[in-house]
């Protein structure tokens, strides 16, 4: 590598990286110097004094973690008087932090309910501290081999311990003041829920606001908590128990991909989620569902054996008898009258499996991923660019000087990918521009918000594009080079003047300039999507003015720039990959091509279905109707609503999968036990195309089993060919085989990798792809789109505004009391209702008046706040906070899938009494 440092640490040659500190250059070689405020990621600190090492030529005890390398530098760690120091230093902290743990000599048998054999009434022996032998203090002293045969006296804070916010308990009696919890906080996720607080001449860690953390802008990520070096900060679930082991593997709550660690205790339970700082997805960082939200694995209501329905009531039943029940009436209901749905978790292996049956076996292309209800996020990418997925890296976004984010509650439904997105931001490298009519953390970091009327993005994305053309900010050269149809889109932006944008959308024409203005100057720059309250109709429309916008501007094919589809489902891109939609086969080939049908035909041996497929969207009215009569669920997903449960109760045939008796799993004639992400192996692959290992950490519960067993199993019994494999590994390599961008990726190949493999990867030496179209013989295919004009929507004359409910970490100028319910911190807050001036003056509404916000599934009453909001729109912004509380109280038994979504809804306003 070019300009390496070379130095010496302890006798040891060592090369550094240009920029690199004394610490991480004796870490990456393996030499361990001892810390307590240093953490890999975060600004050097230089506060705890443990990492102070001696170097020839320099006067004093410099600490390594603050110290950059240098060429030539002779570092010494192991001197006396650097042994001699920490030991000083570990007397300080050792004075005002219970240390009998590290002085009893049944350390290694003593548990949480023993009485301690030493001193009947002793408080601060090691079961007392719920970081028991995970204690980064406790390690430190062992090797800095600290004399501890006279128990030193301690001053013992007598903090009470909050253990009424959600998901972790906070005892500052343990606190050693590293400020790692603060940093990570600040510098990592760009928040400032904590700070450094003064208690009575102590300086210790407290809330910004000095209360609950519900009111303090926290995330609950629990970044804290992993980097907390003591018992400080500690999990509440599970508290006391200690891992056996350790297993990396993919959260299943998003499709960012975060790498997490399970640990595992001896009872075979998933007891924490930490997340993987070596990850390249997420970077150790988690969202609360991921850090707090993987208990449904162990749940004690988990199913266990197949149940089947006997004289209208489910009982239980071998799993010989489920599968030949299966299998002898399936074949009834061959082609079209036979759907299956896959739940959004389903591994890409399963995934394979499922399309594979559903076409060979059942004759139908009926079969999607049951989170794939906005398709037209892929579609328009492979019209445009020639690829049904998203170009960049998330991660890379950190480099990106702006970034677009179009509809998407990112810091909620896509939490890490907010993150370099706060972090930049935060850090004055990247301007921020959010489109949306809701107000959305990321709008308190946008550098511009741009609060369009529902339903009318697709011209607002228009009139920006008019805004860059008319100033000439396009980017000429790389548009002659790469792209088509440049001139089209210039014509056809002509039916978009600024004036009319303004009148259509309610955003002004200065505004869309600005953002116009800061979008095509500052590059690189990315533009993120959900599109999750856009009408269906709209999005196509929509998503074609957000690719042109990325090639007028030329920002694809480079770190820091690209279309980010933020996809609903965790592993919806990997469904997409491995054919598991109506219109595509593996590999996305579309069910039209005829070369592409004739391969897989002659690989499976069989003949592929003529007949279009129904997905998920059409899916329930084809069942209500009789086209489809029987209908295989596999897995929970948060798109099955009460409508949806419905249509699929009418069906002749139901079989569900799932991990619970779920209220779908009430409907079906025959239910099967399924296993949970952690109890299974496989692959899922994230919206940036990155293909990662779920590894097993706990056995199944009871007699569970994933698709592909079952899959084999009843396709044995109806003497179907192809699905004789044993473990999912074998299914991947006929994925791969089949699938040319799969094609250097290998379960084996992954299993060494931190951070999997990212598409295209066509062989065996290949390092995958970060950057779609980097390569020019990509990008000269690109497409512009001419755009044309939609109207604005037209509410229900019952319900003539439209409603926009928002979600904020913090909402510092309303009053917001925390009370205790049962126990726990709970938010009491009045909602505040937004309306536009006239329609207030329209509606008889004045400042103040009580409201109910009344749609047609739900009511909201608040408080009247007449503003300049937008002309028929009414807003209600809620606190994160609340998300937080009702996931730890909820009695679902996997509560992270039932997050309520924002989506803008008709509406009415009713005045309330009281």
């Amino acid at each position: 590598m070019p300009n390496e440092i070379t130095l010496t640490i302890d006798g040891i040659p060592v090369t550094a990286k240009p920029g690199q500190t004394v610490i991480q250059a004796a870490m990456d070689a393996g030499i361990y110097v001892p810390y307590l405020c240093y953490w890999p990621g975060m600004k050097p600190y230089g506060a705890c004094r443990m990492c102070v090492v001696e170097v020839d030529g320099q006067r004093g005890t410099p600490a390594s973690c603050t110290l950059p390398a240098a060429p030539g530098m002779v570092v010494k760690s192991t001197t006396p008087l650097v042994k001699e120091l920490r030991q000083g230093i570990l007397e300080l902290l050792l004075s005002e932090h219970p240390h009998g743990c590290l002085t009893c000599h049944r350390i290694e048998l003593c548990g949480p309910q023993d009485i301690c054999l030493r001193h009947v009434r002793v408080t601060d022996r090691c079961v007392v501290c719920p970081k028991n032998e995970r204690c980064e203090l406790k390690d430190t002293v062992r090797f800095v081999n600290m004399d501890l045969e006279t128990p030193l006296a301690y001053n013992y804070r007598n903090l009470p311990v909050e253990t009424r916010d959600p998901f972790y308990d906070r005892d500052y009696n343990l606190c050693i003041v590293c400020a790692r919890c603060v940093r990570v906080c600040e510098e990592i996720r760009a928040d400032d829920a904590i700070g450094m607080v003064d208690r009575s001449g102590t300086v210790l860690v407290g809330t910004s606001r000095g209360t609950s953390l519900l009111e303090s802008g926290c995330e609950f990520c629990g970044a804290c908590v992993d980097v907390c070096p003591v018992g400080a900060l500690v999990e509440r679930r599970y508290k006391w128990e200690k891992a056996v082991k350790t297993v990396t593997s993919t959260c299943t709550h998003c499709p960012v991909g975060c790498q997490v660690k399970l640990e595992v205790d001896a009872r075979d339970r998933v007891i924490r989620s930490v997340g993987d700082w070596s990850a390249p997805a997420n970077q150790g960082q988690l969202c609360f569902k991921g850090k707090f939200g993987m208990d449904f694995v162990n749940h004690r209501e988990r199913l266990k054996t197949p149940l089947v329905r006997r004289h209208g009531v489910l009982e239980e039943a071998s799993w010989e008898e489920a599968l030949d029940l299966l299998a002898g009436r399936l074949p009834d209901y061959r082609g079209g009258a036979y759907a299956m749905l896959v739940s959004h978790r389903t591994t890409n292996e399963d995934a394979y499996l499922a399309q594979r049956f559903a076409r060979t076996v059942m004759d139908t292309n009926n079969v999607d991923v049951a989170s794939n209800t906005r398709p037209e996020l892929l579609l328009s990418l492979r019209d445009s660019l020639g690829t049904l997925a998203g170009t960049g890296t998330l991660q890379d976004l950190e480099q990106a000087r702006s970034v677009l984010v179009v509809n998407s509650n990112t810091t909620e439904d896509h939490n890490v990918a907010a993150v370099p997105l706060k972090k930049a931001s935060k850090a004055g490298t990247l301007k921020i521009v959010v489109v949306d009519a809701r107000e959305v953390e990321l709008t308190r970091y946008a550098e511009v918000w741009l609060r369009p009327y529902p339903g009318t993005e697709a011209t607002l994305i228009a009139g920006l594009l008019r805004a860059i053309v008319d100033e000439g900010l396009q980017d000429d050269d790389f548009i002659a080079a790469n792209c088509e149809g440049w001139d089209d889109l210039v014509r056809s932006l002509q039916a978009f003047p600024l004036s009319s944008v303004q009148d259509l959308t309610g955003v002004p024409a200065e505004q869309m300039e600005q953002a116009a203005r800061l979008l095509a100057s500052n590059r690189p720059g990315g533009i993120l999507y959900a599109l999750d309250n856009v009408p269906a109709d709209q999005r196509t429309g929509l998503l074609q003015g957000l690719i042109d916008l990325a090639l007028a501007t030329g920002n694809v094919g480079v770190p820091g720039s690209g279309l980010f589809p933020l996809l609903p489902g965790t592993n919806e891109q990997g469904a997409w990959d491995v054919g598991c939609v109506p219109g595509f086969l593996p590999g996305h080939v579309p069910m039209s091509d005829v070369e592409g049908r004739d391969l897989f035909e002659s690989a499976w041996s069989s003949r592929l279905p003529q007949m279009p497929g129904l997905g998920v969207n059409d899916l329930f009215q084809a069942v209500l109707d009789g086209r489809v009569k029987a209908v295989q669920i596999v897995g929970d997903s948060p798109a099955l609503d009460e409508a949806a449960l419905h249509a699929l109760s009418k069906a002749e045939l139901l079989v569900v999968h799932d991990l619970f008796l779920s209220d779908l799993a009430q409907h079906a004639d025959l239910v099967l036990p399924l296993v949970a992400f952690a109890e299974q192996e496989g692959t899922y692959t994230s919206l940036d195309r990155r293909v990662q290992l779920l590894r097993q950490a706990v056995l199944p519960k009871g007699e569970s089993q994933p698709l592909g067993w079952v899959l084999r199993e009843v396709t044995q019994r109806m003497g179907a060919w192809g699905f004789s494999f044993e473990r999912p590994s074998e299914v991947f390599d006929q994925v791969a085989a089949m699938v040319p961008f799969y094609g250097g990726i290998s379960h084996q190949r992954l299993d060494g990798l931190a951070g999997g493999l990212q598409w295209p990867c066509p062989a065996d030496n290949h390092p995958g792809t970060p950057h779609l179209h980097a390569d020019a013989a990509y990008v000269h295919t690109a497409r512009f789109t001419a755009l044309h004009a939609t109207p604005r929507l037209t509410p229900p004359r019952e319900f003539p505004l439209l409603y926009a409910p928002g979600r904020v970490l913090a909402q510092p100028d309303e009053d917001v009391a925390v009370v205790q319910t049962n126990g726990h911190n709970t938010l009491d807050r009045e909602t505040m209702v937004e309306l536009n001036a006239s329609d207030a003056q329209a509606f008889g509404v004045r400042d103040g008046d009580l409201l109910d916000v009344v749609t047609p599934l739900s009511r909201v009453r608040g408080r009247a706040r007449v503003n300049g909001g937008l002309r028929g729109v009414v807003a209600t912004t809620a606190l994160f906070g609340e998300l937080a509380t009702d996931l730890q109280t909820s009695e679902a038994p996997d509560p992270a899938l039932r997050v309520p979504g924002l989506d803008v809804v008709p509406a009415r306003l009713e005045k309330a009494s009281g």
